[in-house]
């Protein structure tokens, strides 16, 4: 199974994580695991997922979550986590 690592970050709004959750359980992708916090009134999110079940390939669901984001003011990001663990290996 491929994971998909999606991160949120942005001014806190009301429906930021309604939003992004409702995107993912329409185009059938798992959350497996979920971080989330605010300090100082600025919203994290940290998802894994699973889109093994999903019709929607990366690249568009990249596309997608960042058009979504930008309507919410947010920098939404999507890799896979091969990708991020090279990113974040030291």
């Amino acid at each position: 199974m491929k994971k998909i690592i999606i991160t949120v970050v942005g001014k806190d709004t009301v429906g930021i994580i309604a939003k992004v959750c409702t995107y993912l359980a329409d185009h059938n992708v798992n959350i497996l695991d979920i971080s989330q916090t605010i300090v100082g009134g600025y919203f994290n999110m940290m998802m894994v997922t699973d889109p093994s079940a999903s019709g929607v390939d990366a690249g568009q669901m990249s596309d997608e979550l960042t058009a979504l984001g930008e309507g919410m003011g947010l920098s939404i990001r999507v890799m896979g986590e091969d990708i991020f663990n090279a990113m974040h290996r030291v």
